[in-house]
């Protein structure tokens, strides 16, 4: 039996939802990561929910993960081109986020770390 939602944006929240799916593909929208250049990115995620986090969005089709054939083993993630059709949702979540800092904080720059994401 096919699943049932009340509201369609449940659907959305069942692949992009949770405290750091978002994060990882925003960004993934500046290009492919590996594993350890999102967790430096992430100071705050543990190794085992990032690499949960991957697997669910690969699992969803939202991202590719690339293996390559070296020693010692590479591995990059990307944005599938379903992926990609995240993208203006996620620029309106930063969008909104940084109109919310601001009115919470005034100074974006007091509670925002310097990152190409917030410039």
């Amino acid at each position: 039996m096919a699943k049932k939602y009340n509201i369609s944006v449940e659907a959305t929240l069942e692949v992009i939802g949770g405290k750091w799916k978002c994060v990882i593909l925003c960004h993934l929208t500046y290009g492919k990561r590996r594993t350890s250049d999102l967790k430096r990115l992430m100071p705050g995620i543990t190794q085992k929910m990032l690499t949960q986090q991957l697997r669910e969005l690969e699992k969803d089709g939202i991202v590719n993960r690339i293996s390559y054939n070296e020693v010692p083993p590479r591995v990059e993630y990307e944005l599938t081109e379903y992926g990609w059709s995240l993208k203006g949702i996620l620029d309106s979540l930063c969008a909104w986020g940084e109109k919310h800092i601001i009115k919470e904080y005034g100074d974006k720059s007091a509670v925002l770390e310097d990152s190409i994401l917030n410039r």
